[in-house]
């Protein structure tokens, strides 16, 4: 029996005022990569490529440390649905050691990526340009990490505010601080004085730029952690680590990791074999995807919204309330995707040149940006799956589908499309078309069949 518009109408809203904020603080981050192509773009195709394959090659391995921090969501969600805040305090605090343990454990593998570069066929131009980029994002990596521990806990509560203020200032912050360290302070006034001094350091000056920004919005998240009330006296113990509240947040978050990475790494991968075509082609996958991962994070903040909606009902015992939610949620992804594929289709060539000036990178993006029209909607509809699946606690399907979607489908696409039928980098993004398509369904079904059936909070099957 379907509920009454009324009740469909207030979970809608309740969607929408929870999505919002989390959509702004997502595309504020995307915003900040756009901003850095941007830039670096108008130093050249060498230091724009160096940057976006530094990036993503970063990004595909701190991705597997952010998807485990996800874990957090649902165990805190949960947790304030059942009305045990201390509970979900205590997973706050275990965020900050999560993050610290992740960001120790992922620092060598990725300080160790750019010696491969030139042995894989990257040019050593564009490898010299790569490397200081990955060196200097790694002191962000904790900020990086803990950031989604304490989002997770004020989403939770219905508090957006503070991830949107967080962004702004981050973005804020960017833009001045990509100018200076990617072009140096040669050319500012007199009256600036030691920044003048600053040097022209190119790709390593946008990470620079984007660690001190990540940072910045991590402590904004602390401030506004520490400001939600906790009922009652102080536990005792609340901030030690918790080897059974670490090992159940590995355990859920582990295959949201594994999901994240494989979906990300096969990202990375079409962006590595972009650069064994050459520094334009690269340039101009960096470009689309920069400006694609940006619209992306609108069906992410409604995922995450999903999540937290769906977690609530689930934490509360209310089974029809968590498939309510979910539907809503993929309901409202596939609505607003439609908004940047009418973009990419029809002003493809507007969005292309507000990125680069250079004719050869211009010239590729512009069909990607085309072919990018093409998975917006089942982008967003595996965005919001992996979200509402995440409420429920059904991380590891997602793994699963992610796998099989991205690299036994849309890898074979790729590299047919790509390589064996010669179409190049346009080629290569066919092979998100498929990819894509293959998990939005997969997660669509696996949503529809839990939830129909029921599902059983985190705590309750742990105590099984």
């Amino acid at each position: 029996m379907s509920p009454p518009p009324h009740v469909l109408r207030t979970e809608l809203r309740a969607l929408l005022r929870l999505a919002l904020p989390l959509s702004l603080a997502h595309g504020g981050q995307a915003l900040m990569g756009v901003v850095d192509a941007a830039i670096v773009g108008r130093a050249g195709a060498v230091p724009l490529a160096g940057t976006g394959l530094g990036a993503s090659l970063f990004f595909a391995v701190a991705v597997l440390g952010m998807g485990i921090m996800h874990g957090l969501d649902p165990l805190i969600s949960q947790a304030i649905g059942a009305g045990d805040e201390r509970r979900a305090r205590r997973m706050l605090w275990q965020a900050a050691w999560l993050a610290a343990f992740l960001a120790a454990a992922f620092t060598i593998p990725i300080a160790l990526l750019p010696a491969v570069l030139v042995p894989l066929g990257i040019s050593p131009d564009v490898a010299a340009q790569a490397a200081p980029y990955i060196w200097w994002r790694l002191p962000g990596l904790f900020f990086f990490l803990y950031y989604f521990g304490a989002r997770a806990y004020l989403q939770a509560h219905g508090l957006g505010r503070p991830m949107v203020v967080a962004t702004v200032g981050a973005n804020l912050l960017n833009v001045p601080a990509d100018l200076l360290l990617v072009f140096g302070g040669a050319s500012l006034p007199a009256w600036t004085g030691p920044l003048r001094l600053v040097p022209a350091l190119g790709a390593a000056g946008a990470a620079i730029a984007t660690s001190l920004c990540i940072a910045l919005q991590a402590l904004v998240l602390v401030r506004a952690t520490r400001a939600v009330p906790l009922a009652g006296p102080r536990p005792a113990g609340l901030a030690r680590p918790d080897r059974a509240a670490l090992g159940t947040a590995v355990r859920v978050g582990g295959p949201v990791g594994l999901h994240m990475f494989a979906e990300v790494g096969f990202f990375s991968l079409v962006s590595f074999l972009a650069g064994r075509l050459g520094a334009e082609a690269l340039g101009a996958h960096q470009i689309a995807l920069s400006v694609a991962s940006l619209t992306f994070t609108m069906a992410v903040g409604l995922g995450d919204a999903g999540s937290v909606r769906v977690g609530l009902a689930v934490g509360a015992h209310d089974r029809a309330g968590a498939r309510r939610a979910g539907l809503c949620a993929f309901a409202g992804g596939a609505s607003i995707m439609l908004v940047p594929a009418l973009a990419f289709t029809f002003a493809p060539g507007v969005i292309g040149r507000l990125m680069t000036d250079d004719p050869g990178v211009l010239a590729l993006a512009v069909p990607l940006l085309r072919v990018a029209a093409i998975f917006q909607l089942s982008d967003g509809l595996q965005a919001v799956g992996a979200g509402v699946l995440r409420g429920a606690g059904e991380t590891r399907f997602t793994f699963a589908a992610n796998l099989a979607g991205h690299w036994l489908i849309g890898l074979p696409a790729t590299l047919l499309l790509g390589f064996t039928l010669g179409h190049g980098v346009v080629g290569l993004w066919g092979g998100f078309c498929f990819g894509l398509t293959a998990v939005a369904i997969a997660l669509l079904g696996r949503f529809l069949r839990v939830s129909a059936r029921g599902i059983v909070p985190l705590a309750e099957r742990a105590a099984a």
